[in-house]
């Protein structure tokens, strides 16, 4: 049978534990790309790092804001979300410019990806704090029986 206390839905993972997280995958791709690429297994782009701090900004994107879902100090989880996510993005963006030496600008539509990520990030932990919401106030309404009419 399935455990209620096994769901990831039943702990508050720390945005710092996430954020390392996703730093962590970004130097181990961004660097098993470069083994890869340095091999000569196959080619890897140069801007393959900036990909990988995008990818992985994303990625804590969307486990951080459903994460949120079970904070307790919804406001406190956020400024250590954003905070976070700021962080995050300047680390993983200087990985990416000392592993590939170009900088956003030069690294193509980067800049954007990084705008839109950061523009998304913000959308999706306000979908899941106006869905705490509805369902905050889902349990506290008192659902009676519907009246049966008479025609």
């Amino acid at each position: 049978m399935n455990d209620q206390s096994d769901s990831i839905f039943s702990k508050t993972i720390s945005p710092i534990y996430q954020a390392a997280f996703a730093l962590g995958g970004v130097v181990v791709i961004s660097l098993l790309a470069k083994l890869i690429g340095a091999i000569g297994i196959t080619e890897v782009p140069q801007r393959f790092p900036w990909m990988a701090a995008a990818s992985f900004m994303l990625l804590f994107a969307v486990f951080n804001s459903v994460i949120s879902v079970t904070a307790k100090d919804l406001m406190k989880y956020w400024g250590t979300s954003i905070y976070c996510f700021l962080g995050l993005a300047a680390v993983a963006g200087g990985v990416a410019y000392l592993l590939s030496s170009l900088t956003m600008s030069e690294a193509g539509s980067y800049r954007w990806i990084y705008i839109v990520v950061a523009i998304g990030y913000l959308v999706f932990l306000s979908l899941m704090a106006m869905l705490r919401k509805i369902v905050e106030f889902a349990q506290r309404e008192e659902w009676n029986q519907p009246r049966i009419r008479r025609k």
